[in-house]
């Protein structure tokens, strides 16, 4: 399930990366963002929509929409589709405006 290509965004594979989802180990690429690196490891549902609480999963992969928006490091409303993984990074699923899902 790992991002290849994309018609605007590059995706350049480096070393491989350590980082949390959840509280979860998972392992992802330097140079890759963190939505591709959720997305290779299955991860299709990256918020839900504030109204109807529906799954929302990558769509634009440029920063334009709001459906990848989480919790990097505690900091809330991170867009995960333009923002590069680092290594040891806590990424949380966020719920509303800024709430942790725990």
């Amino acid at each position: 399930m790992r991002i290849e290509e994309h018609p605007i965004v590059g995706f350049q594979r480096g070393k491989s990366l350590q980082f949390k989802f959840n509280g979860q180990p998972l392992n992802g690429y330097e140079g890759e963002t963190i939505a591709a690196a959720l997305h290779a490891a299955g991860i299709k549902v990256l918020s839900h929509s504030h109204e109807k609480h529906r799954p929302r999963g990558f769509y634009c992969a440029i920063g334009n929409c709001s459906s990848c928006l989480m919790v990097v490091n505690g900091e809330p409303n991170v867009r995960i589709c333009v923002e590069m993984l680092q290594e040891g990074m806590e990424i949380s699923t966020q719920i509303g405006k800024g709430d942790i899902l725990r």
